[in-house]
């Protein structure tokens, strides 16, 4: 937020919790789940939706259909009856969308495969300013019920993490994602930093913080703690290709080195020098990425042979408290 419009939050936050705790605590979940615009800002931005869109033009397009009247945009490229391909679900961050993926779309598609990539609700093409975890994991169910099982899902950032919490079947009545392998690029392992950062920069009291992270559980039917996709990535027994880089400013890598310690189903690739975004479209990670899929398990394999140390000794509640836009 402008430095000017946090203030105003702030005071506004300040004399709500004052009058009820609780009610600003449910004002909190509103704002913190309201979604940056759709259009891009900056130069760069711009030039790269421009060139993503452009790599979609051909796509398919279809409307999910959500619970509560909401929806979701999908697009998909080599659809259809043409015979026996892979299929494959790619998943964006939170303030991106499927266009920012294209390339690693593209890299899948130009394989045969099926390609479905989505916009989550309040990305893209999908409209509206709203999501949360829950909506995000019903938007790859119903991706699923529409296009049928996936081979494999691959998720950046917080669709990464919505990947992991749909395949551990972590969402009360919401059927898991069926991929036999995951991919997830700079993605957080746990939610708990982003809600423990966004209530001290609206400065929420102990109650209203409460109150806040109490919302997760009416939302979803689980408690925020329950979301730990990190240990969730050695329960669900599916090859899992993490890849990271150390220098994400976005997304701690230490996040990475929990899912790596979390069971030999789990392969960390570190992707160093390429931050936060670039990772996206960076060929040593597409390259990776598609020998991973073609089924080498070895693709990926840590480096590091110190992460199941370092994860151990890192509990998911000291990760760094890190507002990021996923």
């Amino acid at each position: 937020m402008a430095n000017f419009a946090l203030d105003v939050t702030r005071l506004g936050f300040s004399a709500l919790q004052a009058i009820s705790p609780d009610l600003a605590g449910r004002a909190a979940f509103q704002l913190f789940c309201r979604t940056p615009s759709a259009k891009p800002k900056g130069a760069r931005a711009k030039a790269a939706h421009a060139a993503g869109a452009a790599r979609l033009a051909g796509a398919e397009r279809f409307t999910l259909r959500l619970a509560g009247g909401l929806q979701a945009h999908a697009y998909r490229l080599n659809g259809g009856a043409r015979g026996k391909r892979k299929r494959y679900l790619v998943t964006h961050g939170w303030g991106s969308s499927a266009a920012y993926m294209a390339e690693l779309v593209s890299m899948l598609a130009a394989t045969g495969a099926e390609v479905v990539a989505l916009d989550f609700p309040g990305h893209g093409r999908s409209g509206g300013r709203f999501l949360h975890m829950g909506l995000a994991v019903e938007t790859i169910a119903a991706a699923e019920a529409r296009f049928g099982t996936f081979d494999a899902a691959i998720g950046h950032s917080f669709g990464g993490a919505a990947l992991m919490v749909s395949a551990a079947g972590l969402l009360p009545g919401v059927a898991p994602v069926s991929g036999e392998r995951l991919v997830l690029i700079g993605a957080p392992s746990e939610m708990g930093w982003l809600f423990t950062d966004f209530g001290g920069m609206v400065g929420l009291r102990p109650v209203a913080q409460a109150s806040l992270e109490n919302e997760v559980h009416r939302v979803t039917g689980r408690r925020l703690e329950d979301f730990d996709a990190g240990e969730a990535a050695g329960e669900i027994g599916r090859p899992v290709l993490v890849i990271h880089a150390e220098d994400d400013k976005e997304v701690s890598p230490l996040h990475a080195r929990r899912y790596g310690a979390a069971g030999k189903g789990v392969r960390l690739f570190w992707a160093n020098g390429f931050g936060h975004r670039r990772i996206i479209g960076a060929a040593p990670v597409l390259t990776a990425i598609a020998a991973f899929l073609d089924g080498d398990r070895d693709a990926g394999e840590a480096r590091d042979e110190n992460i199941k140390k370092d994860a151990e000794i890192i509990p998911f509640f000291e990760l760094p408290a890190r507002r990021a836009a996923l």
